[in-house]
C-alpha cells in the first residue's frame, strides 16, 4: 500500500506542476497557483517521510501533515475553479484526485489510530 500511495501522490504533484504552468500569468492566478503547488508537492514529500518514520508517533505526525496539505489542495483548487481562473477538466480532475487522496490518507490515519486505542 505504501508504494502505491507514494506513486499516486508523486503523480498528483507532477500533474499539479503541469497544471500550474497553464494558469494565466495574472497576480491572483500565480498566488493561488503557488499555494496549490506548495501543498500538492508537500503531500508526496510528507507521505514518503511518513513511511520512513522511525516510530508510530512520527508516522502519525507526518500523516497528519499529509492530511492537512491534501485538504489545502482541495481549497486552492476550489478557489481557482470557482473564481473562474481555470475551471477546465484538468482542474476538476485534480480537485477530484485531491479529495480521493484526502479520504485515503484519513482512512489510513483513522485505521491505525483505532488499532492503537484497542
Amino acid at each position: 500500500m505504501g508504494l502505491d500511495l507514494k506513486i499516486r501522490s508523486k503523480n498528483f504533484a507532477l500533474a499539479t506542476i503541469r497544471f500550474y504552468r497553464t494558469l494565466p500569468k495574472t497576480t491572483e492566478s500565480q498566488v493561488l497557483g503557488k499555494q496549490l503547488l506548495r501543498s500538492a508537492t508537500s503531500v508526496g514529500a510528507n507521505i514518503r517521510a511518513a513511511f520512513r518514520g522511525r516510530s508510530k508517533k512520527e508516522f502519525y505526525a507526518k500523516l497528519g501533515i499529509v492530511i492537512e496539505e491534501a485538504d489545502e489542495c482541495i481549497y486552492w483548487l476550489e478557489l481557482i475553479i470557482e473564481s473562474g481562473l481555470n475551471n477546465g477538466e484538468i482542474a476538476k480532475s485534480l480537485h477530484q484526485e485531491s479529495k480521493e487522496l484526502l479520504l485515503i490518507f484519513y482512512s489510513v490515519y483513522k485505521k491505525k489510530n483505532d488499532e492503537e486505542t484497542k
